[in-house]
């Protein structure tokens, strides 16, 4: 049947062109003339199951200054937590994407700083939306914006690096509330015959991680998901159409690794569940896609696995002599193929005069990981004759998953602020034992005040069949994920942001001629990549641009750097005319 619905949409490719061609060349905006009218958004208040939502920027209630509209106290005494944030439709866990750039500099933005004498204003933040309880909502919601011609942005929990999930002036499909989980330990995938099951969590679109992690553990189970403060980064989103990574993917893959099953509506309103039986394209796609791109996912299901004891190497180490940090870095470096294949996984941050790190062996005992530490334990101890501060250097063990992650994430929530990323994926290669020392010669050169070093490919990743998803095969080929940031302070000038940013395109840069050609994380890299198709999709670039024209012909979901994007012009409210 999908082969003759390919052959279907072969042959009226032409047609679907035409359509195209002849489709308003720029989305209906907030205060266009074709904005839906009063009487448009009342009939599609009553087909949907909640009031319409009208999102603000998370600083609004602490306007007008004379007489604030909510409370202020208690916006900036949360205005760090992702877990807060995700609550309120129109707040961005990094919140420099609640506030719009005019093409002329100017800045449209509502400040949590409200000394900076700035008036809030709307800024990058959707004016209306649809609070989605149902899949009912959803499609409801999607052949509205689809009917109007609106540009849509789907928003979860807004734990964006790459402001994905906001639009200046468009229409909000707000999923927070699909929260339903379901665990079944004998689940069989639709189509699939019944011999193919798993132990299995379903999780609606609007579950978070910290939520998901609590329902396994009462199993005594486990499963692959993001790790962040809190847990406030969405299940069923946009962490998993990017990828997915975390410190455990080297034991059990990543996120697109560990999907069974995802359930969707479509831009023509269908509702789908893809899997390797049912729109096996589609389920190709949407596992290292991009999110926002393929349809508004509204469950995914996932494989669980049984818990294991873990043991954690937690290291803490500073230098005001570069000479000696980089003498510590370079046996970092060496010892990363022997970890990989340990399973170690983990974070650290290398800098030039620091280097931390909380790496993580599971299923391991405290002697097996000093012993994976040994030499570099051993450096470190002799470097501190030339200098070298240590300030931790230890083991400890716990339990269980859940243990380590209550221990360790579940209950902070410091995660929001102004940041913009850009990232490469270290080859292995590169790691090699006559390759390391001249890596780790340049990239020191360039570490600078730090790298956010994430050990979370390599092991089990890399032994996935490249061809199985539709991820960018560098991540087969990487052993590490590197990345750096750009901040400025709140209520900065569009010159400031802009020097910012040219210092991380600078620092790319020479990256980039490190490892030409490495790629990226979509969901933790810069929206201004010069060539964002080989770096994101890689090879897989071409034939993901054919499942998009497929399944959305139109081009209703459109995000920055993703697949289809350059059709688009750089605001992406209007298509290119050549």
């Amino acid at each position: 049947m999908q082969d003759l619905l390919r052959l279907f949409f072969l042959l009226t490719a032409s047609s679907a062109l035409a359509l195209n061609e002849s489709a308003p060349r720029c989305r209906c905006l907030y205060g266009d003339a074709c904005w839906p009218t009063t009487s448009d958004f009342s009939s599609l208040q009553s087909q949907i199951s909640q009031p319409l939502i009208y999102p603000i920027p998370t600083a609004s209630g602490c306007y007008p200054l004379s007489s604030p509209s909510g409370n202020c106290t208690d916006i900036q005494a949360n205005s760090y937590n992702g877990t807060w944030r995700a609550d309120r439709p129109g707040s961005m866990d990094i919140y420099n994407y609640e506030s719009f750039i005019f093409r002329n500099g100017s800045i449209s933005a509502c400040y949590l700083n409200t000394t900076l004498g700035v008036p809030c204003e709307q800024g990058n933040v959707p004016v209306i939306g649809v609070d989605a309880r149902s899949v009912s909502d959803v499609q409801v919601a999607v052949k509205f914006a689809a009917s109007h011609n609106l540009r849509i942005a789907i928003k979860n929990t807004g734990h964006d690096y790459a402001g994905r999930s906001a639009a200046r002036n468009s229409f909000m499909l707000w999923t927070h509330h699909l929260n339903n989980i379901t665990l079944n330990s004998t689940f069989v995938p639709e189509g699939a015959p019944s011999t193919e099951i798993y132990n299995a969590i379903t999780v609606g679109s609007g579950v978070l991680w910290n939520d998901a992690y609590n329902a396994v553990a009462a199993q005594g189970r486990m499963l692959i998901g993001g790790l962040s403060a809190g847990g406030s980064v969405g299940a069923a989103g946009g962490w998993l159409q990017g990828g997915g990574h975390s410190a455990f993917a080297p034991l059990h893959g990543l996120g697109v690794d560990n999907v069974i099953e995802i359930k969707l509506v479509t831009a023509a309103g269908e509702y789908l569940t893809a899997n390797t039986h049912q729109h096996s394209d589609l389920f190709w796609a949407l596992r290292g896609g991009g999110g926002g791109t393929w349809g508004v996912l509204t469950s995914v299901t996932y494989q669980t696995h049984p818990t294991f004891p873990i043991t954690t190497v937690f290291f803490n180490a500073t230098a005001t002599n570069t000479a000696v940090m980089k003498k510590l870095f370079t046996e970092f470096v060496r010892i990363h193929p022997a970890l990989s294949a340990a399973s170690f996984g983990g974070y650290a941050t290398p800098a030039n005069t620091s280097l931390n790190l909380f790496y993580n062996l599971p299923n391991g005992t405290d002697s097996r990981a000093n012993a994976s530490f040994e030499s570099f334990f051993g450096l470190a101890n002799n470097l501190t004759a030339e200098g070298l501060e240590i300030a931790a250097q230890e083991t400890g063990t716990y339990d269980s998953f859940d243990q380590w992650y209550q221990s360790i994430f579940a209950n902070t929530t410091g995660d929001a602020g102004i940041v913009e990323l850009a990232s490469r994926l270290l080859p292995t290669a590169l790691f090699a034992e006559d390759e390391y020392e001249a890596f780790a010669d340049k990239l020191f050169t360039i570490a600078g005040d730090g790298i956010v070093w994430n050990f979370v490919s390599g092991g089990a990743v890399s032994k996935v069949d490249p061809e199985s998803t539709g991820l960018n095969p560098a991540w087969r080929e990487s052993l590490v994920e590197a990345v750096w940031g750009a901040e400025w302070d709140e209520g900065a000038t569009y010159s400031e942001i802009e020097r910012s940013r040219a210092e991380l395109a600078a620092t790319m840069a020479q990256v980039s001629a490190i490892m030409p050609g490495a790629g990226s994380y979509f969901n933790e890299g810069s929206l201004f990549e010069p060539t964002p198709k080989q770096t994101y999709f890689g090879s897989h670039y071409d034939r993901l641009k054919e499942i998009k024209d497929e399944y959305d012909p139109n081009g209703l979901f459109i995000v920055g750097a993703g697949v289809g994007s350059d059709e688009w012009v750089d605001d992406l409210n209007c298509r290119r005319s050549d």
